[in-house]
């Protein structure tokens, strides 16, 4: 009786296996789908180049998961991928799929990151009565520049608030491979609270610079290139599917790589 009650237990355990490997699949499936058309950002395209097996990501401001399950199928089981996301609906949506493709190498927290650790205010504009979740930011400090009366409207939170060098700390990790950062204009704050890892372990960078959003806390673009390039870090666009050198931030682009390799 015991040899087939673990018969039927090893079986499960297989079929069960097996469940998780397809659900996996379709999710790679999934991803390659919507990077090649509009549904994704076009970024998530160049990532093979600057992300690997095994490596350690951050995935900061990570709303739905765009860059959370790209980055996981790269990094593999042997790899890990830290998500954050401070939104309430974001962060169950993001972790309820992480629950449905069981990924045990991607792990959310719902937790904002900034310079140190701390509660802060999350501001989030609604638009016709309806939250803007992709508009949502630390310390609202006035509208951004170029935003409508009907996106004035805003309700605040108080969110956690962590640093990645307290994470990396808290967590253990001995390296940090990558750091995606969007948080709407807060991306100098994270830098500043990645200040250590930044020099311990040179991670390839991928920002989002606007102009609209650094102004709501009193930064220009030029800044943060200029102190990145003095670390030693390169800037890319992801153009005519590579990545492309460039030496300034443009209206055109809003996403950046930066990486202290040569030749991505």
């Amino acid at each position: 009786m015991s040899g087939q009650f673990e018969r039927a237990e090893g079986k499960r355990v297989v079929e069960g296996d097996a469940a998780s490997g397809r659900r996996r699949s379709r999710l790679a499936a999934l991803l390659r789908t919507a990077s090649a058309g509009s549904l994704f950002e076009p970024e998530t395209r160049g990532l093979p180049s600057v992300v690997g097996t095994g490596d350690v990501c951050f995935d900061i401001g990570a709303a739905y998961g765009m860059y959370s399950f790209s980055l996981a199928e790269l990094v593999g089981e042997h790899g890990m991928v830290h998500s954050f996301e401070p939104q309430r609906k974001p962060h169950r949506i993001l972790t309820g799929l992480q629950r449905l493709v069981q990924l045990p190498q991607l792990r959310t927290t719902r937790a904002a990151i900034g310079s140190r650790s701390e509660p802060r205010g999350l501001v989030v504009p609604r638009r016709f009565g309806f939250p803007v979740h992709g508009h949502a930011h630390i310390d609202d400090r006035g509208p951004a520049p170029g935003e409508h009366d009907e996106v004035r409207r805003v309700r605040t939170h108080t969110v956690d608030v962590l640093s990645v060098d307290q994470v990396r700390r808290s967590r253990g990790l001995d390296r940090v491979d990558f750091l995606k950062i969007d948080v709407e204009g807060y991306e100098p704050f994270v830098l500043e609270g990645a200040e250590r890892t930044l020099a311990d372990c040179e991670p390839n960078l991928l920002l989002e610079i606007e102009q609209r959003h650094l102004a709501r806390y009193g930064f220009e673009p030029d800044k943060i290139t200029r102190w990145l390039r003095e670390m030693g870090y390169g800037m890319y666009v992801w153009h005519a599917e590579r990545w492309v050198p460039v030496d300034r931030v443009t209206t055109h682009k809003r996403n950046y790589l930066f990486t202290t390799r040569r030749g991505v």
